[in-house]
C-alpha cells in the first residue's frame, strides 16, 4: 500500500539530510493559503523507520509490516484495557501549577501566529488534550509526534496516513536527537508568513513569528527547543512536571518560541487514557500505583504482535502465560529482586520506557 502526499513547497528552507535513523513528516491541509506565497506545488515522502530511505514519486513504503499485524484488532485491546483497568485505583494528577499555567497560556494563546502541539508518538491519542481545539479555535497548528524513534515503522506510517486524511500539519521528531526540528521552524514560518504581508500592507515593520509549544508533560516540549536552539534555554528532564513557568525564547531574527509547562485535564475521566500516560512516563508517579500499572503493560505487551510473550521470557529468563499480569511481575520480583513487588514492577516500567522490548506503540489509528 502507497500514499502519496502533495505539499507545500518551504522556501528557504535547509535540506535535512536522512540518515539510518531520520524520521520526518509534514502534511498540509486542503485549506491552506497558497495564494499569498506563489510557490508550486510539489510531492513530499513520508520516510521513516530504522531501515529508511527514499522511494521514488513520493510514495510511503509500507513494508515490514507483517500479517499479524495487519489482522490485529486494536479495538479489540481497547475494549480488554477498559476492563482491566476498570477495578484499579484510578490514575489522577493535577499539580497546582497546572490551573495557573492554564490560565496563563489561554491568554498566551491569542498572541499566537501557529501553534506546535507536542505529543508522545507511543500514544499520540492518550496524549491530546480534551480542550485544545476549543482553545485554538481557527489559529494555525502544527501537530509535532516526538519520540518517533520510540515507534515501529509499520506505527509511524500508520499515523502519517491517519493525519494525512485528517488534514493535519505532522512533524515527526526525536528531541533528544533533534531530528524533525529544522522542518519544524520551516513549516512554522511558511504557516504564518501571511502575518507580515498584513503588516507590510499596513505600513508596519515586519515583526518574528510567534509560535507557542504545548502539550502533556514530559512529551518533550523542552527537550525540542532546546535542541532546536542547540543550547539548554529550557529546563528539560525526563520526568513530568519540570517545567514551571511559562518562558519566550528567540530563535534567530524572525522565530520566538513559547514554552509553556505541560497541560492536563483537571479530571482524566478515561482511565484507559490514564494508564497509558503512566506507562509512557507522561504523568507524575504519585498518581498511580506502579504494580498495578506494570501488570497492566505485561498484560498489553503479551497480546501486540509486535512484542508477544517471547520478549518478556527472553528479557527476564521467566515463563509468561499473558493472562496475569500481577503474577508475572511477582516472578521477576522473586527471581530478581527478593520479592519487591515495586522494584520489579518499576524495572518492567523503565525497560518498556527504554525501548527494552522493541520499538512499540500502544496506540494504533482505528
Amino acid at each position: 500500500m502507497a500514499v502519496q502526499l502533495s505539499g507545500l513547497w518551504l522556501q528557504h528552507c535547509p535540506l535535512i539530510p536522512l540518515g539510518r535513523r531520520t524520521k520526518q513528516l509534514w502534511l498540509p491541509t486542503p485549506s491552506a493559503s497558497m495564494s499569498s506565497l506563489s510557490a508550486p506545488s510539489s510531492s513530499i515522502q513520508i520516510v521513516g523507520g530504522r531501515n529508511s530511505g527514499w522511494h521514488g514519486q513520493g510514495n510511503v513504503n509500507l513494508g515490514g509490516v507483517s500479517d499479524s499485524e495487519q489482522e490485529f484488532n486494536w479495538v479489540d485491546l481497547d475494549a480488554d484495557l477498559y476492563h482491566w483497568t476498570k477495578g484499579l485505583r484510578p490514575v489522577q494528577w493535577y499539580p497546582g501549577h497546572i490551573a495557573k499555567t492554564e490560565k496563563e497560556l489561554k491568554e498566551q494563546l491569542k498572541l499566537m501566529d501557529v501553534v506546535i502541539e507536542v505529543r508522545d508518538a507511543r500514544i499520540p491519542m492518550s496524549t491530546s488534550h480534551p480542550q485544545m481545539d476549543l482553545w485554538l479555535g481557527n489559529r494555525k497548528r502544527i501537530l509535532v509526534l516526538n519520540r518517533e524513534d520510540m515507534i515501529s515503522t509499520a506505527d509511524r506510517n500508520a499515523w502519517a496516513n491517519y493525519f494525512s486524511k485528517q488534514g493535519v500539519k505532522v512533524v515527526f521528531s526525536n528531541g533528544q536527537l533533534g531530528m524533525g526540528t529544522m522542518k519544524l521552524v520551516c513549516l512554522a514560518k511558511t504557516l504564518a508568513a501571511g502575518v507580515n504581508v498584513k503588516r507590510r500592507a499596513r505600513g508596519l515593520l515586519p515583526r518574528p513569528v510567534r509560535a507557542g509549544i504545548v502539550g502533556y508533560p514530559n512529551v518533550g516540549k523542552s527537550s525540542l527547543i532546546n535542541r532546536l536552539l542547540k543550547r539548554r534555554m529550557c529546563p528539560a528532564a525526563p520526568r513530568p512536571g519540570v517545567t514551571r513557568e511559562l518562558k519566550w525564547v528567540r530563535f534567530g531574527k524572525d522565530l520566538e518560541l513559547l514554552d509553556s509547562p505541560g497541560i492536563i485535564p483537571m479530571r482524566i475521566s478515561d482511565q484507559s487514557a490514564a494508564i497509558k500516560l503512566a506507562i509512557c512516563d507522561d504523568i507524575g508517579e504519585r498518581s498511580y500505583d506502579v504494580t498495578d500499572v506494570a501488570a497492566v503493560l505485561i498484560r498489553i505487551l503479551s497480546r501486540l504482535p509486535a512484542a508477544g510473550l517471547s520478549v518478556l521470557q527472553k528479557r527476564y529468563k521467566i515463563d509468561a502465560d499473558g493472562h496475569s499480569g500481577h503474577v508475572f511481575v511477582q516472578k521477576v520480583a522473586l527471581n530478581l529482586f527478593n520479592g519487591d513487588t515495586h522494584q520489579a514492577a518499576f524495572r518492567i516500567l523503565t525497560d518498556f520506557r527504554k525501548g527494552k522490548f522493541g520499538w512499540i506503540a500502544l496506540e494504533r489509528p482505528r
